[in-house]
């Protein structure tokens, strides 16, 4: 793959694509879309692949290459695929402001005079692929295969791509997250052999969020994660409790997640509630700054919507995919400077709401892909200083994807022959398989029952920045929490860390327990003081479980009992709540105890 940097100034247009674009792209581009035009103008591939974060500007670079390629004859058409109907409509309406007229009704049959191509969605390919072949068989076509990662979602819709779109004169294909955990290939793109004998997508130009950030192209993103004590009970009618982010089965872990997010406990009100006063925060900076929940079915988001009026006496937009106004309601809702808008899965990617600077993420799908594309709907970057944040319930698997969103990924087409080989994102998976096996607890019985939601209460957690750890467990509506909902909106991402340091150190100088490297920590300028990264924490706590995992044969004991002890021994809360210092203390105390029993 070929990751290209881009630089902060801006660069003039190449000499084949001199002045102002053709077919009206009046705004100047971005250096690494002009940098990407460059790279394709020098070597006139027949495919491209461009790997940009989401809100860097995809649309905006293909449209002025689609623009480049028409201008100078070496395409006669254009047809634009997209995943969704809606994005149909919005790559259509871009194309119009720059003077492509694309058709996103076009069923068969001759296309109008008047248009230059048309855009059509993924599904329509894989209805009539042969349609579309005849059409670019007849006249010159740049295919735009938008989120390309989409043509592997079916094997039948990669079929039809290839099969309708092999004969197209050029084909750019674009995405923001190439990783998909499958192993399907996708159409039109270049799988490179590693050393290591595996296969990984190659992109001819690569744009990651770390660069984005650093151009001030995208906004830094804050995440504020919230635990809390879940209570549900299974068809068997076994009562369970357990507490969001403490190691337990995999099972246990979707029903806890599952349990937070059911609109009848407390954990969705006090998160909704902390959400709205983060939004008034960023408001006072950004006054038409928008919040989205994204939820997991189309009841919670009618609840979540009931919600959001109750706490803040304005209603919500409420975005449903089977409604056929959800389209005009998002445009609508782009266009206002209405708070709040609840949504299931249709607006998680390309969906363009620049003003969203809040969000919920109130949905159980856990895939990376996914969660980068969600997370993808709050950076875009409107002006310099400007920040995101998204509230998450504490699961290692999300934390672990929002502990990593600098790191550019690639589809890895065989499955890893070594541990050392695997993509990063299985560590919190990993984590979590250990966690498994490390709770008594577990009896297997819970997966194959449905359950119900019975009580559920909300901790605020953490703050995840920039890969580190920031912080300490509070109740909703605390003091401590009411410190990191007062960030300022309007930050850059350097002062943004400084302002996390600060308000952590003076959150443990508050407290009545403190562990004494914490207190030496003080002592530091907060310039100075070490953080923690995310991957770090991850890999203590994975550390600890799998030592008592290996003192559970030694002693007999349960785990939980290990755990429990080792708590009160070493003192602190949960191993999901710890510090790295408690953590420490207690890998040394099980270490001990092993030792003792050889």
């Amino acid at each position: 793959m070929t990751t290209t940097t881009s630089a902060t100034s801006n660069h003039h247009l190449s000499p084949a694509f001199p002045g102002r674009a053709p077919w009206g792209t009046a705004n100047k581009l971005r250096a690494w879309q002009q940098a990407a035009m460059d790279r394709y103008i020098q070597t006139q591939p027949r495919d491209f692949l461009a790997v940009a974060t989401p809100g860097a500007g995809k649309t905006t670079f293909a449209l002025t290459l689609a623009s480049w390629l028409l201008h100078h004859h070496v395409v006669q058409q254009v047809t634009v695929v997209a995943p969704t109907e809606h994005l149909k409509k919005q790559w259509s309406e871009a194309a119009a402001r720059v003077g492509i007229k694309l058709d996103p009704d076009y069923s068969a049959g001759p296309l109008g005079r008047e248009y230059h191509g048309i855009a059509i969605t993924y599904a329509g390919v894989g209805v009539r692929p042969m349609l579309h072949r005849n059409r670019i068989e007849q006249r010159k076509t740049l295919v735009i295969l938008d989120e390309i990662h989409h043509a592997g979602d079916s094997k039948s819709w990669g079929e039809a791509c290839l099969e309708a779109f092999e004969p197209a004169t050029r084909r750019l294909a674009l995405t923001g997250t190439p990783f998909r955990s499958d192993t399907n290939p996708i159409p039109f793109v270049t799988y490179e052999e590693g050393n290591d004998g595996i296969r990984r997508s190659s992109a001819d130009y690569t744009y990651g969020y770390g660069n984005a950030l650093s151009d001030g192209v995208v906004r830094p993103v804050i995440f504020m994660s919230y635990s809390g004590n879940m209570r549900w009970r299974t068809k068997a009618g076994d009562e369970i409790a357990a507490r969001l982010g403490e190691p337990m089965t995999k099972d246990a872990v979707s029903q806890a997640w599952r349990t937070a997010l059911d609109p009848r406990g407390d954990w969705m009100p006090n998160v909704l509630r902390a959400a709205d006063q983060r939004l008034s925060e960023v408001r006072k900076s950004i006054p038409d700054a928008g919040a989205l929940v994204i939820a997991s079915d189309q009841e919670q988001a009618r609840a979540y919507a009931k919600l959001i009026r109750e706490i803040t006496g304005h209603g919500a937009t409420l975005v449903l995919s089977d409604d056929s106004g959800a389209s005009q309601r998002i445009d609508d809702f782009a266009a206002s400077d209405d708070r709040w808008m609840v949504a299931v899965r249709m607006v998680s990617e390309g969906v363009d709401v620049p003003r969203l600077a809040v969000g919920v993420y109130a949905t159980t799908i856990s895939t990376p892909l996914f969660f980068a594309q969600a997370v993808g709907r709050f950076v875009r970057s409107r002006k310099r200083g400007e920040t995101a944040s998204v509230f998450l319930p504490t699961v290692p698997m999300l934390l672990g994807f929002a502990g990593e969103m600098e790191v550019e990924r690639d589809h890895v087409l065989d499955k890893p022959k070594k541990d050392g080989d695997e993509d990063p994102y299985a560590e919190s998976e990993k984590e979590m398989d250990e966690a498994n096996q490390a709770q008594d607890e577990d009896t297997g019985e819970q997966e194959q029952f449905s359950f119900e939601a019975l009580e559920s209460d909300a901790v605020f957690d953490r703050v995840l920045y920039n890969s580190a750890e920031f912080g300490m467990q509070a109740h909703a509506g605390s003091e401590e929490e009411q410190d990191y909902l007062g960030i300022p909106g309007l930050l850059e991402p350097d002062q943004v860390q400084m302002l996390l340091q600060k308000r952590q150190a003076r959150q443990i100088a508050h407290s009545k327990k403190k562990p004494a490297e914490e207190a030496d920590l003080l002592e530091l300028p907060a310039e100075r003081r070490p953080v923690v990264s995310h991957k770090e924490m991850l890999e203590l706590r994975k550390q600890l479980n799998t030592l008592v995992g290996a003192y559970v044969h030694q002693s007999g004991k349960p785990h939980g009992v290990i755990h429990t002890e080792l708590r009160r021994v070493c003192g602190g809360p949960p191993s999901a709540e710890a510090t790295a210092g408690q953590l420490t203390e207690r890998i040394k105390k099980v270490r001990e105890w092993a030792t003792r029993m050889k």
